[in-house]
């Protein structure tokens, strides 16, 4: 089970910080990512982090804005939004998972979902 928190209402400019917390089977996990999907468009990622070693990937438009980390010994991820736009405004979901497979861009590479968490960013 994925538990997201820490979304909310934040004016342009902001931040945010969203946490997932992994509980039950937390062992065997290769990566996690956050995703997103705004009103009317398709799920897109956002920012993954594998568990052993902590390489990150981005998305071209977060990044040097978001920071993807993690707290292996409490299985948790965090992503770190600063200077939020408008164009953020979407349902950011975590994801799991727990063999190795490519590329993490992708949603079909993850195994397990939270429930998904609202940001909003006013202009």
């Amino acid at each position: 089970q994925l538990v997201e928190s820490g979304g909310g209402l934040v004016q342009a400019g902001g931040s945010l910080r969203l946490s997932c917390a992994a509980s039950g089977r937390t062992f065997g996990i290769s990566a996690m990512g956050w995703f997103r999907q705004a009103p009317g468009k398709e799920r897109e990622f956002v920012a993954a982090i594998l568990w052993n070693g902590g390489a990150t990937y981005y998305t071209d438009s977060v990044k040097g804005r978001f920071t993807i980390s993690r707290d292996n010994a409490n299985h948790t991820i965090y992503l770190q939004m600063n200077s939020l736009k408008p164009e953020d405004t979407a349902v950011y979901s975590c994801a799991r998972q727990r063999v190795y497979r490519w590329p993490l861009i992708i949603s079909s590479a993850y195994d397990d979902w939270g429930q998904g968490i609202q940001v909003t960013v006013s202009s």
